[in-house]
């Protein structure tokens, strides 16, 4: 299939730095840690950090599967393409649908904390209300839509400016939050082991949350098209993305774990940070927190945003969903219609979700669920890059490592812990998840019979890799107006 429907993507507006950063952010290492710790030690306990560590290394696994994937297909679809193109384009339909329903979902998940948190830096008693927290969390979401419409630059700036205040905030509390003195209980190292889980099915629940914990440096895939020798950086900049929150993620929970009660973390709720910083700086310590696990809502929309629109740009360029979603403004270089789509949707449910209940509440159901579709395609993209390496697996013992083993492993965790969580997760959860997934089944089956190119795809082989001085900055290949018109293995 060629690219040459319309207008593309604003070509080499991002460098590796740029999708680094925007790979962090999607990921949001505060807001994870606030939205998500009290959900975690609920599930796993003190076997939180082991969680996240068990978690962190299949996660490495589908980063190096997203990685390979990337030298050979830059498409904006990332996953959506890679599966359509070496398993099945109906598999990489549900692949790329998984990612559009996680986070669309996640912009409720995510707009209701910002709305709370910046609610709080005011008045605690304010925060309480839903209704309140929805006004001002739709205020943020709508000014995050402005930027990412705005264009690719725009967005890394205000990343830049966001994450850059939310990274410090981090670095500073670290330290002193380990070695606080009035600790909850002495940290051990059995918190890292496997001892601790409630068996198979209490690490299965643990493990899906901590998914939710690490889900989004992918991002950096789904910029591919607008980034600067995108084959060369997409990969590494995910990769890079992973290791900087895992050691953010790790350092953070033992902090959490050892300072605090566990009825402290389920008092904090959504604010777990907050309490972590008022017992460490009592009096200033919570509120400094509080203004980055806010910085890091805010942008987590951003990326989020990013994410989902150039997902669903991808799909209405090869008319497996409405073609208008393939436009491209002509100033700004954005799938303007994703956007406003995505964010009108988004608004809808955020107003819906006001009457069914607390934040706490909406926020536990929607991150579980969101964890089962984050399962689905990472778990998919992973046999993705064992099916289109598999003639090269055997040249080296790296080969095998990076484009076999490590993907293929990681592959397998996913779709074990989506298979051994549903048992344990809560009926609101499991409605969510699986059926946001069927809810993608009637317009693939009707734009399938429509004959939309993508169900007859170019099969993706590593052996038939494009040329390496392919750089995907405006000059070569890429001065004309398509610049992945004609790449053997692109549409």
């Amino acid at each position: 299939m060629s690219h040459s429907r319309g207008r593309g993507l604003e070509a080499g507006a991002l460098s590796l730095t740029d999708t680094v950063v925007m790979a962090i952010a999607d990921v949001a290492p505060t807001y994870s840690l606030a939205a998500t710790t009290a959900v975690l030690v609920a599930a796993a306990g003190t076997a939180g950090p082991a969680a996240l560590l068990y978690c962190a290394i299949p996660m490495a696994g589908i980063a190096l599967a997203f990685s390979c994937l990337s030298r050979i297909d830059v498409n904006a679809g990332a996953s959506y393409s890679w599966v359509g193109r070496t398993l099945h384009p109906f598999l990489g339909f549900v692949s790329g649908w998984a990612l559009v329903v996680s986070a669309t979902l996640f912009m409720v998940a995510g707009s209701l904390p910002a709305g709370s948190l910046t609610l709080a830096l005011f008045d605690e008693e304010l925060a309480e209300s839903t209704a309140l927290s929805t006004v001002v969390g739709a205020g943020w979401f709508l000014l995050m839509l402005g930027v990412v419409l705005g264009g690719a630059r725009l967005t890394v700036r205000a990343q830049l400016l966001m994450s850059g205040v939310e990274l410090a905030i981090l670095l500073l509390f670290a330290v002193p939050a380990l070695w606080h003195a009035g600790q909850a209980r002495p940290f051990d190292w059995s918190w890292l082991g496997t001892a601790r889980f409630d068996g198979v099915s209490g690490f299965a629940s643990a493990a899906l949350v901590a998914a939710f914990y690490y889900w989004g440096w992918d991002v950096a895939c789904n910029l591919s098209e607008e980034t600067r020798d995108s084959r060369r950086t997409t990969g590494p900049a995910g990769l890079i993305g992973l290791g900087v929150v895992f050691v953010l993620f790790e350092v953070y929970t033992i902090a959490v774990t050892t300072v605090l009660t566990p009825e402290e973390i389920a008092d904090g709720g959504t604010n777990a940070l907050a309490a972590l910083g008022e017992a460490v700086w009592p009096g200033w310590g919570g509120r400094v927190l509080a203004v980055a696990v806010m910085l890091s809502t805010i942008a987590t929309l951003e990326t989020t945003l990013i994410q989902v629109t150039r997902s669903l740009f991808a799909m209405g360029r090869d008319r497996t969903m409405p073609a208008a979603l393939g436009r491209v403004h002509p100033r700004w270089n954005t799938p303007w219609v994703a956007i406003v789509v995505v964010g009108a949707v988004a608004l809808v449910m955020l107003v819906a979700a006001n009457a069914l209940g607390t934040v706490g509440d909406i926020l536990s159901d929607a991150i579980q669920a969101i964890g089962l579709q984050i399962a689905v395609y990472y778990g998919l993209a992973g046999l993705a890059a064992v099916v289109a390496y598999r003639r090269v697996l055997l040249r080296s013992p790296l080969h095998l490592l990076l484009g076999g083993v490590g993907p293929l492993l990681g592959s397998a965790f996913m779709f074990w812990v989506f298979v051994e969580s549903l048992g344990e997760l809560s009926g609101a959860a499991v409605a969510i998840g699986l059926g946001g997934l069927a809810a993608g089944v009637p317009p693939m089956l009707w734009y399938w019979r429509r004959g939309s190119e993508y169900y007859r795809p170019a099969r993706l082989d590593a052996t038939r890799s494009v040329p390496t001085e392919y750089d995907g900055s405006p000059k070569g290949p890429a001065a004309s107006p398509h610049p992945y018109e004609g790449l053997p293995t692109d549409f």
